[in-house]
């Protein structure tokens, strides 16, 4: 993970992007990963956890009314963080996670594993569902955060 965070940075800087990322399932992991890399504070501006439902709808604007309906893991509420930090932050790439990482938590209809990864890019927003098999929450968290730094990267190619 540490040489695609180094190839995100590099790139961003390259092309004078700036990231943002909205994380809830991953818990800051993301953030962590990229701004371990040196000169990274010169294109990423913004990193939120928003681990409750609260933070989600205060922080990111996500309506009350999509966590009640469609539950904070969905292609819904990711959608709505992905989009509201785009216009928060107004940086170029916008990425948000949202996920179950388990142990528990999971059902029939959303097991542990399942994870949601909104990417936007300039006025393109693309929701990824991925499901990430009985791994334990450690490794989850740490395949959620390789699949969006996979994601970053090709948006930005």
């Amino acid at each position: 993970m540490k040489k695609l965070s180094k190839k995100i940075v590099r790139l961003f800087l390259k092309k004078k992007f700036k990231l943002a990322v909205a994380e809830s399932c991953t818990g800051g992991m993301l953030s962590s990963t990229i701004t371990s890399v040196s000169k990274s504070s010169k294109m990423f501006t913004l990193g939120l956890v928003t681990y409750s439902n609260q933070s989600k709808n205060r922080l990111l604007k996500v309506p009350k009314q999509i966590i009640r309906n469609y539950g904070a893991v969905s292609f819904e509420c990711c959608n709505s963080m992905v989009t509201n930090l785009g216009k928060i932050s107004k940086c170029d790439v916008a990425v948000s996670i949202t996920g179950i990482a388990g142990p528990s938590g999971g059902s029939k209809q959303k097991p542990v594993g399942l994870v949601y990864i909104g990417i936007k890019r300039a006025n393109k927003v693309t929701i990824n569902r991925f499901f990430f098999k009985k791994r334990g929450r450690y490794n989850i968290q740490k395949a959620a955060v390789k699949k969006s730094l996979d994601l970053i990267l090709r948006s930005i190619k």
